[in-house]
């Protein structure tokens, strides 16, 4: 995804690490990048409230924790479905792949 206009982290970048940065799991450089791309980018801003408002409604549903190794394999399994590829040109392809359970 793209928003048009030029960042200096591109809009993929960022949604790749969206829920790692809602999850405070980045270091503060990274969080300082993705906050200012946030200030400056409407379209990765809605995602962002979007991937906060779903977060929240599963934390007020799900009151028992999940078995340790389904949380593992959840987990893995979001860090796996969207990959972003930097080419030699500069330019970001990315794909998304299905997990299987």
């Amino acid at each position: 995804m793209s928003c048009g206009n030029h960042h200096d982290l591109s809009c993929d970048k960022v949604l790749v690490q969206l829920y790692q940065f809602i999850d405070n799991e980045l270091d503060d450089a990274s969080c300082a990048e993705i906050q200012h791309h946030l200030d400056e980018c409407a379209p990765c801003l809605r995602h962002h409230e979007l991937d906060l408002l779903v977060q929240r409604l599963v934390a007020r549903s799900c009151t028992a924790q999940a078995p340790q190794p389904l949380r593992d394999r959840v987990l893995l399994s979001l860090r796996q479905v969207v990959q972003v590829e930097v080419n030699p040109s500069g330019t970001t392809t990315t794909t998304s792949t299905t997990v299987s359970w």
